[in-house]
């Protein structure tokens, strides 16, 4: 397991988590720090397919093609490969939690949490809403992306 490496997690992985992936993706490029990022589902619900077109589009928008991502489900080795698993919200916490092996070398938690000011607040999640959410959800993806970088770069 290493130290700089990031999952992020949401209950499909389709919108949110993706954008997460590709937020920290670019930040990370950005300042030149090396590190495994990867994006999950608690729920298989859609396993194998790409992100949601409204999800694509917004990423594109701010400069990141995901146009390449596939939906999977968190396994127990992840909790084991990454150091750092951040839920989007409360649910996929509790989810996390629920599916996490005994013995977790992982840090997991909320990724707003990263975000000075806005512990314990979830990341909308845009799946029922308009394109409007969707640049939300990045909004907070990139903020707390930005706040990982810089805790990961110290």
């Amino acid at each position: 397991m290493s130290q700089k490496s990031v999952l992020f997690v949401c209950l499909g992985n389709i919108c949110r988590s993706p954008l997460a992936e590709a937020a920290l993706r670019a930040e990370a490029v950005a300042q030149g720090l090396a590190l495994t990022i990867d994006s999950a589902g608690t729920s298989g619900w859609h396993a194998g397919s790409p992100a949601d077109p409204r999800a694509q589009a917004e990423a594109l928008r701010r400069g990141a093609d995901i146009s390449g991502h596939r939906a999977r489900q968190v396994v127990e080795d992840d909790f084991r490969k990454f150091g750092h698993i951040f839920a989007l919200d409360h649910q996929n916490l509790k989810g996390l939690r629920d599916i996490a092996p005994r013995r977790v070398l992982a840090r997991v938690g909320l990724l707003m949490d990263m975000v000075p000011g806005r512990a314990g607040a979830a990341v909308l999640d845009p799946y029922y809403g308009t394109e409007a959410d969707f640049a939300t959800a990045w909004d907070d993806v990139a903020e707390a992306a930005r706040h990982i970088v810089a805790r990961l770069s110290r």
